[in-house]
């Protein structure tokens, strides 16, 4: 079989693809507020500005998913891609503030689009028993974008001016969709009449993982920002070794994913999921205790490693339940899946910020630790899929 049409590099360029999306998330960590003030937005408008990305992901999402299972994978995948080069080219040139939110709005519906149809792609080709192992490759990579992207960010802005970062950014967008109109892929499409979000969450199974998606996007996002104003106000951690904390979770996650993506294959994704959340909830209070840099560094470490065994089961479990319910629909529980994690990008940070003000860390950490293990062991997530209850009489999925 040619190198274009094999799974293989299918998977090379859905990593590649994924890697991109968080460096043009990332290089805009350390220059869109300069961006911002240049042109004369607020300190409020430019949180807006970074929140907005989760509004047109949320919105888009789902449709796209629905798109991609009705027509397949490789247009919607295109213009998703397409969309990430413009929208970060719009960044480069962007001289008034309503530029800025149309590209930041842009680059959260190209960010939907390519990894819903990315992760629907990747469940078309693979058995399930193979999945995991997959998926947790892309996170790898994924993981290594959140490590190296904002130093590309800042190291492109000294070389070359606050365009520069966006400039390269566009040019791995650009090469990454020459890459996707070079494969020759598969032609799936759904044999049954769109599937309703309703009809999804129905199944047990598919409400229980949506449950989890929804409980791990709200943590992460609530507790990266107030773990980086308890270390600078309670360890007075300077902005530069906050990033090398952040940037050892990072480098320890391109480890964890794929071995958690292998053990999702061997144990089970579902019940992988719920050692994941549990184990998660249990090392989330000691974090609070940190006492220095190295000892954050550590526990934060302890964090990835944990959140590790959640977030490549959970993509491998929501492609299972899909299955198993007989939808055959992965892009529409794909599109559920971003949507959900959207929800959670946006409620996660205000809520935790509240709690963290009126609170503080320790109380924060403990009393949502609670609600996650409460949650968990409701939703019975270590039953096995046979006794986990009745699903809703269905075809049988149909698979490319």
């Amino acid at each position: 079989m040619p190198f274009r049409e094999s799974r293989a590099a299918v998977v090379a360029l859905i990593t590649i693809a994924c890697f991109t999306d968080i460096v043009a998330l990332a290089v805009a960590v350390p220059v869109l507020p300069d961006l911002g003030r240049r042109i004369g937005a607020s300190p409020a408008m430019i949180g807006l500005l970074f929140g907005s990305f989760g509004a047109t992901m949320l919105v888009v999402s789902m449709p796209m998913g629905a798109v991609s299972d009705r027509v397949g994978r490789r247009a919607p995948m295109l213009m998703g891609l397409s969309a990430l080069a413009v929208s970060t080219l719009l960044f480069a040139y962007a001289a008034r503030l309503p530029s800025l939110f149309g590209a930041r709005l842009v680059q959260g519906a190209a960010d939907a689009t390519t990894w819903v149809v990315g992760f629907a792609l990747v469940a078309d080709l693979y058995a399930p028993e193979e999945r995991g192992r997959v998926t947790g490759i892309i996170l790898g990579g994924k993981s290594v974008a959140y490590m190296v992207g904002p130093s590309i960010g800042g190291w492109l802005y000294e070389i070359g001016g606050i365009r520069m970062p966006f400039v390269f950014v566009t040019g791995m967008a650009a090469l990454t969709t020459a890459g996707f109109a070079w494969l020759r892929l598969p032609e799936h499409r759904a044999t049954r009449e769109p599937v309703p979000v309703g009809a999804l969450l129905r199944d047990r199974q598919v409400l229980t993982c949506a449950v989890v998606v929804l409980l791990m996007a709200a943590t992460m996002t609530m507790f990266e920002p107030v773990f980086v104003l308890f270390l600078q106000d309670t360890l007075h951690v300077g902005p530069a070794r906050v990033g090398t904390v952040f940037a050892a979770a990072a480098l320890a996650n391109t480890v964890f994913h794929p071995l958690v993506g292998r053990m999702a294959d061997a144990w089970g994704a579902r019940r992988l999921v719920g050692i994941g959340m549990i184990a998660w909830s249990l090392a989330l209070p000691f974090v609070p205790l940190a006492s220095s840099f190295w000892s954050a560094v550590l526990l934060c470490v302890l964090q990835a490693a944990t959140f590790a065994l959640v977030g490549a089961p959970s993509l491998t479990f929501m492609a299972e339940a899909t299955t198993q319910a007989g939808l055959g629909s992965f892009g529409t529980a794909y599109g559920l899946y971003n949507a959900l994690w959207a929800v959670g990008l946006l409620a996660g940070p205000p809520i935790g910020g509240y709690v963290y003000e009126r609170a503080g860390f320790a109380r924060l950490a403990l009393g949502w630790s609670a609600v996650v293990i409460v949650v968990t062991l409701a939703l019975r997530v270590f039953r096995s899929a046979s006794t986990a209850g009745p699903t809703p009489a269905s075809p049988t999925a149909a698979r490319s």
